[in-house]
């Protein structure tokens, strides 16, 4: 079926799975927070912010108006950042119908609330159906049109599929899954262990402590997955251990860039000016810690990357502390 989607969000990921949308025959909208980035797309046919080297398909126009992208389509799109998207949310209240499909594909916990994404629009929009887009993927190799798999979760039978059927082709494979709390669990706090991945990467501490590092990072992932509702299985999955591995060691990894440059000397905010984009690792830590307080789930490496991050620990004193922890079974996780 060839529809209209409306992509809200122009950065890496949004301008990615735009093209993506568009190889597959849909029209899209793809909505840009700032005016000059829309003009810019619409003239010349490329981002000048976010993946400029690639050319956008003709059936992608750009848009800076709420009201003219909420109208597009009856499918929207989030990959906005998500401490941000609350206020986007909130602006396009009038143009909301029931006919709305919405999926999110941006991943983190807003801090102020605690709230998962599908929990915040779910207050926002009440019984609006609701998609989860997550899994191993990396805009930079989407937009070259490389072959990945992600998971469609919702509550939804009829919603997961739809937003399968709308990206799946030869090379974009998608799975149904309806486990939404565990997807955007394992989406979230896997941008934390990232970090540590990169902080430890600085430190030069070999492949075998790294393994252990987001293994470990996996469990404590799982913990509080559970903790709030989700499937431990979802966590085996593309949701769960394969978004962790590409994030974790990739250097497309905006989070893992991060920790390495703050684990060779920047401060947090020298780390996120040079990156240029947003690290939601950065503040989704400050979420998980605050969850795994309220929860009681045993979070010690995303607790040393709170520390280090907001300069209450130094890095080879949290390293040292996660090394001298006492001894405990491996099992169980729970």
């Amino acid at each position: 079926m060839n529809s209209k989607v409306t992509v809200w969000g122009n950065g890496t990921w949004g301008t990615a799975l735009a093209q993506s949308l568009a190889r597959s025959g849909h029209e899209v909208c793809l909505w840009c927070f700032v005016e000059e980035q829309a003009r810019a797309i619409n003239a010349n046919g490329y981002n000048p912010s976010y993946l400029p080297d690639f050319q956008l398909s003709p059936l992608i126009h750009a848009a800076h108006a709420l009201q003219e992208a909420a109208e597009f389509s009856d499918y929207w799109l989030f990959v906005t950042p998500t401490q941000f998207l609350r206020a986007t949310l909130e602006k396009l209240v009038p143009f909301y119908t029931p006919k709305v499909e919405i999926a999110n594909a941006a991943k983190g916990v807003e801090i102020r609330s605690l709230k998962l994404i599908s929990q915040m629009t779910e207050e926002i929009f009440p019984g609006a159906a609701y998609t989860a887009l997550s899994g191993p993927s990396h805009a930079e190799e989407v937009i070259r049109n490389l072959p990945l798999a992600l998971v469609s979760a919702s509550l939804n039978r009829e919603s997961a599929a739809l937003w399968q059927k709308l990206f799946n082709r030869e090379t974009f494979r998608v799975y149904t899954n309806p486990d939404v709390t565990g997807v955007e669990v394992g989406g979230a706090v896997k941008n934390v262990v990232a970090i540590a991945s990169g902080l430890l990467h600085s430190l030069e501490m070999g492949d075998n402590a790294t393994a252990a590092m987001v293994t470990r990072g996996l469990s404590e992932i799982t913990r509080l997955g559970v903790a709030l509702g989700g499937r431990p299985q979802t966590f085996s999955g593309l949701a769960g251990i394969g978004d962790l591995m590409v994030t974790a060691y990739s250097r497309h990894s905006r989070n893992f860039r991060l920790g390495e440059m703050i684990g060779r000397g920047m401060t947090l905010d020298e780390a996120a000016a040079a990156l240029g984009q947003v690290a939601e690792g950065a503040y989704t830590v400050k979420a998980v810690k605050e969850l795994a307080e309220k929860f009681s789930v045993e979070m010690p490496i995303s607790s040393a990357v709170h520390e280090v991050l907001y300069g209450r620990l130094d890095l080879k004193d949290a390293l040292q502390n996660l090394l001298t922890r006492d001894p405990k079974p491996e099992y169980p996780l729970f």
